[in-house]
């Protein structure tokens, strides 16, 4: 399947075919990741949040709930959504948190809902063409001053397959061009894992708050 064009229905196909890859791999992924450490990650998020807490969070693409339970054991009001299925029903039993089931192309929120929404390892699945509009449903999501916090792996704004899973693998450029246009501004940034030379690091995080309109 060649890169969707934008506004058809290529897009979902190419969301619902990654969601299949997940869903054929859902204890194996969960092996694999339930160890990681995102703690920088989540420090970013809350710490560049203004409002007082207890927060608002949406963990968008919460996986089975590593980080999802980690935000409620931190006090936080914490709601994930997933378009995984068993990847919901396992992030509901681990983390005791409510879980709405979603993809991204079809992505519907509540306005102003959250101080913060935590999109780790997600959004690159998005492909360019659905970006601006899913950017723009996360930002009317968020409160005034509300934060976007995302990490991708980065590239040079190339998109494709990779084992059975679309990803879209943009420079700090292109993501910065992405979330200026939906109304965010850069707050900080950084590439992981830390520590390592930058040919070592693949992730890329930026944390952006959202404009007053």
């Amino acid at each position: 399947m060649s890169a969707p064009e934008p506004g058809t229905t290529d897009e979902l196909a190419v969301t619902r075919q990654t969601i299949e890859n997940y869903a054929g791999n859902t204890e194996q992924f969960w092996r694999g990741t339930r160890d990681h450490d995102v703690s920088q990650n989540i420090a970013t998020l809350l710490q560049s949040i203004t409002a007082s807490p207890p927060f608002s969070i949406l963990d968008l693409g919460c996986g089975p709930g590593r980080d999802l339970k980690t935000f409620s054991d931190l006090g936080h009001r914490a709601i994930g959504l997933e378009g995984v299925p068993r990847f919901a029903e396992m992030a509901r039993e681990y983390s005791g948190c409510e879980v709405w089931e979603q993809n991204f192309i079809e992505l519907e929120l509540p306005p102003s809902a959250f101080d913060g929404v935590f999109a780790n390892a997600a959004l690159f699945h998005v492909p360019r063409t659905a970006l601006p509009r899913v950017l723009q449903v996360i930002s009317t999501s968020l409160k005034p001053g509300g934060v976007l916090f995302t990490s991708n792996p980065h590239g040079n704004d190339h998109e494709g397959w990779n084992r059975g899973r679309y990803g879209s693998f943009h420079s700090l450029q292109t993501w910065r061009s992405y979330l200026e246009r939906a109304g965010f501004e850069e707050i900080t940034h950084y590439y992981r894992p830390a520590g390592l030379p930058r040919e070592q690091q693949p992730w890329l995080a930026v944390a952006a708050r959202k404009l007053s309109t």
